[in-house]
C-alpha cells in the first residue's frame, strides 16, 4: 500500500483557516503559532501541486478546487474524531454492544423516550434489543443472552428495582355480550364467553398469568395481537391500559364492571446481567430509565 501525501493535520489546518476567516484566527483556535499553519497549508498545497486557498487583502478563500477537496476532507475529519472518541470510550469500559430485552408490556413511548436519550449519551454502543412475554426476559438473563432486562420476574440470584407499575385493565368490545348483563361481572359470567391470552415467550419455565378459568381461550404471541382480536369483538382480555386507552377513548373498547380483579397492577423489575461487572453503558440506559420510570408513576 502506498503512503498518503497528505495528512489529517494538514487537512484540518486548511478547514480552520477557512472557518475562522485567516491564518492567525486559525492558529489561535487550534492553539498553535501561526507559522506552522501556514506551512501546514503551504506543504498540503505543493502536495497536491493544486491551489487550494487564494489570497484577496488579508483574507483567504477557498478556489474551487478547494471547495470540493475540503469537503471531503471534513468528512474524514468527523470520522477521525468520532473514531477517536470511540477509543477512549473502549478504553474507559465503555460497551461495543448492549443486549437489552424488554417484556412487551413496558410502555413504547416510554421505551422509546429513553433510547432516544441514550443515543445521544452513548453514540457509539450497539443496541440489540428484544421484546418477550413474561418469563422470556429472565430466560434471556438466566443463559447470559442479555446484558440488562426490563421483565415481570428477577430471576434467582439477582437484585432487581421496580421501574413502574402496568395497570392491566379488563376490556372487551363495546357490543359485547358481558355489558348487555348490566350489572357486576362474575367469574361465572366471564368463564361463558372467549378469553383472549397471551403466551409466554419462555421456553423454559413458561407462566400462565391472570385469571384462566374461560373453558373457551384463544391464545397469542402478542400484545399487540390481543388487542386487535378484542377490538375486533373475538373476546375479552385484561390488557395494560396505556395499550388500550385510544381504544377506551374512542368507544371501541369498554371496561367489564368485574366484580374483583377489573384492574391489575403488574411491577416491572431493571435487571442487569453481570452484577458488580456492569459497564457504562448499560448504567447510562439504565440511569435514563430509573429517571422516567419516577416520572410515569
Amino acid at each position: 500500500m502506498d503512503y498518503l501525501k497528505t495528512t489529517l493535520e494538514q487537512w484540518r489546518a486548511l478547514a480552520a483557516v477557512v472557518e475562522y476567516g485567516g491564518f492567525a484566527q486559525a492558529a489561535e483556535a487550534l492553539h498553535r503559532s501561526q507559522s506552522s499553519i501556514s506551512y501546514l497549508v503551504a506543504k498540503l498545497q505543493s502536495q497536491i501541486d493544486l491551489p487550494l486557498l487564494e489570497i484577496e487583502g488579508r483574507k483567504a478563500h477557498l478556489t474551487e478546487a478547494g471547495h470540493t477537496l475540503l469537503a471531503h476532507a471534513k468528512e474524514l475529519l468527523e470520522d477521525a474524531y468520532e473514531l477517536e472518541e470511540l477509543a477512549l470510550r473502549m478504553g474507559a469500559g465503555w460497551e461495543a454492544e448492549l443486549r437489552f430485552v424488554v417484556d412487551v408490556a413496558f410502555p413504547k413511548a416510554l421505551l422509546v423516550q429513553a433510547l432516544k436519550r441514550f443515543s445521544q449519551e452513548a453514540p457509539f454502543t450497539r443496541l440489540k434489543l428484544s421484546e418477550v412475554v413474561l418469563s422470556g426476559a429472565e430466560e434471556a438473563l438466566l443463559e447470559q443472552e442479555a446484558d440488562m432486562m426490563i421483565g415481570a420476574y428477577v430471576p434467582q440470584g439477582h437484585l432487581g428495582q421496580v421501574l413502574l407499575n402496568v395497570p392491566f385493565i379488563a376490556v372487551a368490545h363495546s357490543d359485547h355480550p358481558l355489558f348487555q348483563l348490566q350489572r357486576k361481572v362474575n367469574e361465572d359470567d366471564l368463564k361463558r364467553h372467549m378469553h383472549i391470552v397471551v403466551r409466554d415467550s419462555g421456553t423454559q419455565n413458561p407462566r400462565d398469568e391472570g385469571w384462566l378459568g374461560s373453558t373457551q381461550r384463544w391464545t397469542v404471541s402478542s400484545l399487540e395481537a390481543s388487542v386487535s382480536l378484542v377490538a375486533g369483538g373475538l373476546g375479552f382480555a385484561w390488557l395494560p391500559r396505556h395499550l388500550v386507552e385510544p381504544y377506551l377513548n374512542q368507544g371501541v373498547l369498554k371496561p367489564i364492571p368485574v366484580a374483583l380483579g377489573q384492574t391489575r397492577n403488574a411491577p416491572l423489575y431493571l435487571v442487569f446481567g453481570n452484577g458488580a461487572q456492569t459497564g457504562p453503558a448499560a448504567s447510562c440506559l439504565a440511569n435514563i430509565l430509573q429517571a422516567l420510570g419516577q416520572q410515569g408513576r
